[in-house]
């Protein structure tokens, strides 16, 4: 593995000088080495979730589903992800098959000679990878301390013929009497996930499609495989499915807020229905901008939305406050939204304006975390813009609507 240190965004500005388009184009290079599986990726967004930026899918067996017939469903999944749009970069997170030097141990033999399992697998794990025996005191340091045997005597498979085991006797048995060697083919690790046996797949989405949308399709591909396996999500990945399924519920609580505190403002709990109204044209000016602008639907952009839904109430709290007061006052329905709207054109105009203008640097900044401040800056300019826009039409409208359909209308005087 080896750390690459781009340089300062100053000297490397353009989306095609991103990280992640640098990522891409090396890997599209190392590709083209035969005799190695190379890729470049980014690290992850939140350090110790995964070790790279993406998601992280497991594909688990299932049914008895042996190893060798999950890996051969492992490769037709990475043959269909690559070939998608909507991802890029699918790999599986393991090595190739490696080789394997296997010690067989004949156990008759072994019992016949006065030697028990655990006495040959102890010396040879002692011998050949080390066992853990205590701790000392070196110069005020507590240290391990480790025995394993010299690395000249445990170099090549035929120095196993060197050791001996000390049998229930204290008769000291050569290796040789009772096991032999071979090479095969085999992983390095062998991995489980939830008590399955599995393989790790790491992938990222492709540009102009989210992370949830690449999380989809990895889903449908994955069921898409025949019978014999199933997946899960873990690292960051499984943290966003978890988030997910909040924003929905989160948008309904902000909105019942807004509701309560005006059902309180005007004791009344159909006024604030004319409010709550205008808030799906800020959410619509938020979700139009960040389309312009290529952005997913992330968490800074759910942020967005939250902040335009207040932004979206306020405008309409200040047309609605002085409709009622004309009301109150004995002005018809119309003639007072009418006259609410011209009232307070100016300070609706007046304070959107002057808050576009303090995320504006939000929307357009760079460099370093700029993606973050640029779904936050969009989203809430162009929530702010339709919210004020149609605000002054529509929000006239909704009031009397509301008023009509919930209330007896006073006898007016024009």
């Amino acid at each position: 593995m080896a750390f690459v240190s781009l340089k300062n965004w100053s000297q490397r500005k353009g989306d095609d000088n991103t990280a992640q388009a640098i990522a891409l184009r090396a890997t599209k290079e190392l590709g083209t080495i035969r005799d190695a599986t190379l890729f470049a990726m980014t690290p992850p967004s939140v350090d110790g979730l995964g070790q790279s930026n993406g998601f992280t899918f497991e594909l688990m067996a299932s049914g008895g589903t042996d190893r060798d017939s999950l890996m051969k469903l492992r490769s037709q999944l990475l043959a269909a992800a690559n070939q998608s749009s909507e991802l890029q970069s699918v790999r599986a997170n393991d090595l190739p098959q490696m080789p394997q030097l296997q010690v067989d141990i004949d156990n008759n033999k072994a019992v016949s000679l006065g030697l028990s399992l655990s006495d040959v697998t102890d010396t040879l794990s002692s011998a050949w990878g080390g066992t853990y025996v205590n701790d000392f005191i070196d110069r005020g340091r507590v240290k391990k301390v480790y025995i394993q045997g010299e690395s000249d005597a445990r170099a090549v498979p035929s120095d196993l013929g060197k050791w001996f085991v000390r049998g229930s006797d204290n008769s000291m048995t050569p290796f040789s009497a009772f096991a032999t060697t071979h090479w095969q083919y085999g992983p390095e690790s062998l991995v489980r996930y939830n008590g399955s046996a599995a393989f790790e797949i790491q992938g990222e989405n492709a540009a102009g499609f989210s992370s949830g949308a690449a999380m989809d399709k990895m889903e449908k591909l994955a069921d898409s495989l025949p019978a014999g396996s199933t997946w899960a999500w873990s690292g960051i990945s499984l943290q966003e499915k978890l988030a997910s399924g909040q924003a929905m519920s989160l948008y309904a609580i902000s909105i019942l807020v807004v509701f309560l505190c005006l059902a309180a403002l005007y004791e009344s709990w159909s006024v604030p229905f004319s409010v709550i109204m205008v808030i799906p044209l800020g959410l619509l000016g938020a979700a139009l901008a960040a389309t312009l602008r290529g952005l997913s639907n992330d968490v800074y952009f759910q942020v967005a939305l939250l902040t335009t839904i207040g932004l979206s109430s306020k405008n309409a709290i200040l047309i609605v406050e002085f409709a009622e007061s004309a009301v109150d006052e004995g002005y018809s329905l119309s003639r007072a939204a009418i006259r609410a709207a011209q009232t307070r054109l100016r300070p609706i105009v007046m304070t959107s304006l002057a808050f576009i203008a303090g995320v504006l640097p939000l929307a357009i900044a760079t460099g370093a975390g700029a993606n973050s401040r640029v779904a936050i800056g969009t989203g809430i300019i162009g929530g702010t813009l339709t919210a004020t826009l149609l605000a002054v039409f529509f929000v006239p409208l909704f009031f009397v609507l509301v008023k009509r359909l919930f209330t007896r209308q006073r006898p007016s005087q024009e």
